[in-house]
């Protein structure tokens, strides 16, 4: 047993040990905003009674799958690795699952974005919420992009330390603080549907900075979390610009069918 903690845990006798700790704790938990507001947005094109469950296994597929990955450490490692060249770049199968994900995260944020514009219409329409609005087509594309943030999380893990205890402390905080977060920013986002909008162009951003990031053009973090920030920031004070001016002004209510109207 003191071999096992003298090998795995050793960070915890330097105050090294712990900054990187905590350090990457809070970066996992920063890099999970963005899985989370996308189950968030697909969660809530369910019927109401199967939101909480999707939740749940989604983000449980997130752990599983990011612990998985940690136990191969040495092949994500190995996923650096250019695999072709094309357009002078090297790319390696991280890049390709960034360009995938990032993809499927633009058309995905597009088409939500699209029918929120204009919700009346036509057979994609039909289709969309055919695939979005069932259980299955939900987790199917929950771990579409967990597989993306998972490879993207442990990468950067990797890229922070070299003690792996760290690594599965950091998924496992992070993941319990998804859990935590989801349906509150989940009913949130429902009650608010201005946010809708304005998470679905987070969505967008990150989708198109994932992209980016696979063909060689990193655009660092601080930067996209700082924009979203700003904008959560300016939004908010527009919420409460409108809750002022409802308490200030309320609307009549809508008399009853026969009541005199005053």
């Amino acid at each position: 047993m003191p071999e096992f903690f003298a090998t795995h845990f050793a960070f915890l006798t330097t105050p090294e040990g712990w900054a990187a700790m905590v350090t990457l704790i809070a970066m996992e938990v920063v890099l999970g905003i963005d899985n989370l507001i996308f189950i968030s947005i697909l969660t809530n094109k369910l019927p109401r009674e199967h939101r909480e469950r999707a939740r749940r296994l989604g983000i449980g597929a997130a752990l599983v799958m990011r612990l998985i990955l940690l136990a191969t450490v040495a092949w994500i490692v190995g996923m650096t690795a250019p695999v072709f060249s094309a357009l002078g770049h090297d790319f390696s199968w991280r890049d390709l699952i960034l360009i995938a994900g990032g993809l499927f995260l633009v058309w995905k944020a597009t088409k939500e974005i699209h029918h929120s514009v204009d919700p009346v219409d036509h057979k994609e329409a039909a289709v969309g919420r055919a695939v979005s609005t069932t259980l299955g087509g939900a987790i199917f594309q929950i771990l579409l992009l967990d597989l993306v943030f998972s490879v993207d999380s442990i990468i950067t893990a990797v890229g922070m330390t070299n003690y792996l205890a760290i690594m599965y402390i950091a998924v496992i905080v992070a993941i319990a603080v998804m859990l935590l977060a989801a349906t509150p920013l989940a009913n949130f986002i429902e009650k608010n549907p201005t946010i809708v909008m304005l998470a679905l162009g987070f969505l967008l951003m990150i989708g198109t900075t994932l992209i980016a990031d696979g063909f060689g053009f990193h655009v660092p973090k601080g930067y996209i979390y700082s924009a979203m920030a700003f904008s959560a920031l300016v939004e908010g004070l527009n919420m409460l610009a409108r809750r002022r001016r409802e308490v200030q002004h309320p609307r009549p209510e809508k008399a009853e069918i026969g009541e005199p109207r005053h």
